[in-house]
This record gives structure tokens, C-alpha cells and sequence, in this order.
């Protein structure tokens, strides 16, 4: 059973990006996630679009949340779910990623789910295996199924995605789900606006195709949209900002900075949060204005989207892009 009719509007063998994506097949993977939200709201939610396949989750960087999403979108799929550690992996003992492919291909699994910390690892794993591959969060290249989470997210709330202005605001530099975002954004036509100190903002980020504002009131006026970042200090080398509370003081997200953003913009996270640090408690968890937890409720009937349509894929010869 399918929760939507898919069909051939995705031409690739993986997905690896938001990149690598048109408006209509971004557009087309949402409708086929739209159709799983109410499934996964019934008492019985298990399927069998993915019966008889295997999925392994490898996840080389923790992540409770991303990892426990897709294995539910999986399991609910009817598919052979199996989950890697990279603490007893092959890797830890000094096997390298090209080798893993090979041992994964020995194995004949369907489809990968692979997070890894280094950019790039996921596209060399997707060349050299057999399976279809989705991009679960590569270092700070891209997390392409947080950003499709995010615009489900949206349409659902507000019936479109293009022709709104969307802030992005926090640590731009070494977060892969604010580079997704901003390319399904401006893919689709919408605005996208970077709000953080200038030490948080990546390179050459002119080539972006973006606004960019230092100061929170400039840059959260007449939004649509809030979408807050985490500090990734683990990925930080040194000091990117002088405090944690200086930093809430002119970049934290409370009601005296959202005040100036549209009166029904929606607040969104993709988690973990940092309550007084990024975000305020009492905005974090605004029931009118945070969509923080739909955003996770989402992610799940997205993944069944990219697990579904990228198995159905690995029948037809002509998609092998």
C-alpha cells in the first residue's frame, strides 16, 4: 500500500542534495510526504511499500532524532530496518569509506541512509554502492531532507511556499540545514534573508543569492518566516562569538525582536534547541507561533516520501542518475 500514487517526476538514483532538485521535483516529493501526514495520525499505521527491501541507517555522527525518524519511516514502510554504530563500525578500526561500500554492496541493501561528518563522504559512499542513497547530513555541505521537512512544514501552515521572505537567523556558518534551506528557497521563489554576527556567516556568502542583516530588528522585519539555528560549537574552532548570554542579548530570538516580523510568522527550529541561548523558552514554545514540533511530526511522512519514491526508483532501469 501507498500512501500517494508516485510517479516519474524524480529522475535520480539518490538524493543527495537540494542541489541537485527542480521546484517540480521538490514539489513532487511534498505531495507524496502530504499523502503520509494523515496515515501516520490513524491507529494503524504500517505499510508495505518498502516489504521485502533493506534500509540501513549509518550514522557516523549521533543524531537521536534524525536516526529515530527515518527508522520509523522505514519500519512503518514494511521495510528490513538496520541501524549502524559507528562506535563498533569498521571505520573505527581504520577501514576506509570506499571499503565500507564495498562490504555494504556484499550485503545487497535497497536503500542508505547515511550521516557523516566530513562534506562530500555521502556523494563518495552514494558513487561506489549499488543502493540508493539519501544524504541524512554531511558535515556542512547539505541535510536536504531537514529542508524538505521545513517547506512541508510551511505549505501546510500557509498553503504556498514561494513569494514569502524567509529569515534564517544564527549559526549560518556551519549549519548544512541553513545551505538546504536556502537553496529550496530560492528555488522555489521565495526570499531568503541571513541574520547573524558577520563571525557566523560562511564565505563568499554574496554568491548565495540572499540578503544578509547583522542587526535581528532589520533583519526579522515583515518576515514570514523565523527559522532559528543552534550554535554547533563542536564544530567551532576557537570563539565565533565573545558570550552565550551576549550573544542571546542581540541574536537570541524573544518577543521584543519578533515583534517587528509579520503578526502570524511562524517560528520554526530544526532542533536541539538551546532555550536562552538562540531562542527564548516562551517563544520556543508559543502554540500560535512555533511549528517546532510539527516540524518533527513532518519529518517522518517526508522520509517515507524520499525512502518510497527512491525504492520504486531502483526497479526502473532509466534511473540511474
Amino acid at each position: 500500500m501507498s500512501a500517494a500514487p508516485t510517479s516519474s517526476f524524480y529522475p535520480h538514483r539518490h538524493l543527495l542534495g537540494i542541489e541537485e532538485l527542480s521546484a517540480a521535483e521538490i514539489d513532487g516529493l511534498l505531495d507524496v510526504a502530504d499523502g503520509y501526514v494523515a496515515l501516520n495520525r490513524r491507529a494503524e499505521k504500517a505499510m508495505d511499500a518498502l516489504r521485502g527491501r533493506t534500509q540501513i541507517n549509518m550514522f557516523f555522527e549521533s543524531s537521536t532524532r534524525t536516526r529515530t525518524s527515518f527508522e520509523l519511516a522505514g519500519k512503518r514502510l514494511g521495510a528490513d530496518v538496520i541501524n549502524m554504530s559507528p562506535t563498533t563500525s569498521a571505520i573505527k578500526k581504520g577501514e576506509t569509506l570506499i571499503d565500507t561500500a564495498a562490504t555494504l554492496n556484499a550485503m545487497h541493501p535497497d536503500v542508505l541512509v547515511v550521516r557523516h561528518p566530513d562534506s562530500g563522504a555521502v556523494k563518495l559512499l552514494a558513487e561506489n554502492v549499488n543502493a540508493a542513497v539519501i544524504n541524512a547530513g554531511d558535515g556542512s555541505h547539505e541535510h536536504p531532507t531537514q529542508a524538505l521537512l521545513d517547506a512541508l512544514t510551511i505549505r501546510r501552515r500557509l498553503g504556498k511556499l514561494s513569494g514569502l521572505t524567509v529569515a534564517i537567523c544564527g549559526d549560518i556558518a556551519h549549519s548544512r540545514v541553513a545551505r538546504s534551506n536556502i537553496l529550496l528557497f530560492n528555488a522555489i521563489g521565495s526570499r531568503v534573508r541571513l541574520v547573524a554576527p558577520p563571525t557566523l556567516l560562511p564565505p563568499a556568502v554574496d554568491r548565495y543569492g540572499v540578503e544578509v542583516h547583522h542587526d535581528m530588528l532589520e533583519g526579522l522585519k515583515d518576515v514570514d518566516i523565523v527559522m532559528m539555528l543552534r550554535l554547533q560549537t563542536e564544530r567551532m574552532q576557537g570563539s565565533f562569538v565573545p558570550s552565550e548570554r551576549e550573544y542571546f542579548r542581540f541574536f537570541g530570538l524573544d518577543y521584543e525582536k519578533l515583534a517587528v516580523a509579520k503578526p502570524d510568522a511562524l517560528i520554526m527550529h530544526p532542533g536541539p534547541m538551546n532555550r536562552g541561548v538562540e531562542i527564548d523558552s516562551e517563544v520556543a514554545d508559543d502554540i500560535n507561533r512555533s511549528v517546532i514540533l510539527d516540524q518533527v511530526e513532518l519529518g517522518v511522512a517526508v522520509r517515507q516520501a524520499c525512502l518510497e519514491v527512491l525504492a520504486q526508483n531502483l526497479d526502473d532501469p532509466g534511473h540511474n542518475q
